[in-house]
C-alpha cells in the first residue's frame, strides 16, 4: 500500500514481470504487437540509436525531463512501439492495470534541408550498409546531427500525447517512448527514415552518383548520356569492364576471320 502520499515500492523483478504479463495478453489480441525489450547495459548501441538518444538530450527542454523514462523502459514497461511515417506509438505498462496509450507526432524534414544533406553526401557514401551501420565520413554524422539543420528533429517538431493524468508535458511513459525509438533503431536504422518522412533510398542514390561522376570525370570521360545508360552502381564492378570489353573483341575477332572468297582451292 501506499503511504503519505507515496505511490507502494515495486521491486524491479516484479515491474518486469508484471510487464511480460501483459505482453502476454495484448499479444492474445493482436499478435504484431512489438515491445521493446533492453538486454544490455546501453540503451542503444548503433550510431543511429545513440544519435538519437543525445539528440534529444541535447536540448534543454528535455534533458531534465527525458531520465524519467530510463527505468520504465529498462523494466520493459513499453509493450508495443510503432514508427510510422511522422508518427510513433505505442503501449506503455503504468499503474494503471490498462496500458497508457502513448502517441508522438514528429514533422516531416523540410524539402530544402533533405536537398542539401543529399547534395552533402554525393560520393560520401558508398553503399546502403554503410550508412546502415554508420560508417560514414565524421563530417556527414556532424551535418546529420547538426541542431536545426540535420536529419534529428528539434522539440519543435515534436507534439507528445499521453492517456495518464500526469499533468506534466513529458511525463515517463512519453519519456520512456522517446528512448525506445533509439532501441528500436538498433534494430532498424531505415526506420529513422520513414519517421522522418523522406527515401532513404534517394539519399544512396545521389551519394552513388556523385561518385560515379566523379569517377568519370577523372577519366576525362565528358559525355553525361554515359552516365545516364549505365547502371550507377555497376560501375563499381567488374560488369562494366567485361560489357565494354565485349564489342572490341567481337570487332577483332571478325578482322581475323577470313572470307569465304579468298580461301585458296586445294589441289586435286
Amino acid at each position: 500500500m501506499a503511504f503519505y502520499g507515496y505511490p507502494e515500492y515495486v521491486p524491479v523483478a516484479e515491474k518486469k514481470r508484471r510487464a511480460q504479463q501483459a505482453v502476454g495478453k495484448l499479444r492474445k489480441k493482436d499478435p504484431a504487437i512489438t515491445p521493446v525489450i533492453i538486454t544490455g547495459r546501453k540503451l542503444a548501441v548503433t550510431w543511429w540509436g545513440e544519435a538519437w538518444n543525445d539528440n534529444l538530450e541535447s536540448y534543454s527542454d528535455y534533458e531534465n525531463r527525458i531520465g524519467r523514462g530510463r527505468s520504465y523502459l529498462r523494466n520493459g514497461a513499453v509493450l508495443d512501439l510503432k514508427l510510422e511515417r511522422g508518427t510513433i506509438k505505442a503501449l506503455v505498462q503504468g499503474s494503471a492495470s490498462i496500458p497508457y496509450q502513448v502517441e508522438i507526432a514528429i514533422r516531416p524534414l523540410t524539402e530544402s534541408v533533405w536537398a542539401k544533406l543529399k547534395k552533402t553526401c554525393e560520393g560520401k557514401i558508398e553503399s546502403l550498409p554503410e550508412l546502415i551501420d554508420g560508417k560514414f565520413p565524421k563530417e556527414l554524422g556532424e551535418l546529420f546531427t547538426a541542431k536545426g539543420s540535420g536529419l534529428f528533429p528539434a522539440p519543435r517538431e515534436i507534439t507528445l500525447s499521453c492517456s495518464c493524468p500526469d499533468w506534466a508535458i513529458m511525463c515517463k511513459h512519453v519519456a520512456a517512448v522517446l528512448y525506445g525509438v533509439g532501441a528500436r533503431l538498433d534494430e532498424d536504422p531505415s526506420l529513422f527514415f520513414t519517421l522522418r518522412g523522406v527515401k532513404i533510398e534517394e539519399l544512396i542514390s545521389e551519394a552513388i552518383r556523385g561518385k560515379a561522376q566523379s569517377m568519370l570525370g577523372h577519366s576525362g570521360v565528358k559525355s553525361r548520356r554515359i552516365l545516364e545508360d549505365v547502371d550507377v552502381t555497376a560501375m563499381f564492378g567488374v560488369e562494366v569492364a567485361a560489357a565494354e570489353m565485349v564489342p572490341e573483341l567481337k570487332a577483332k575477332a571478325k578482322k581475323k576471320e577470313p572470307k569465304s572468297g579468298n580461301r585458296r582451292k586445294k589441289s586435286k
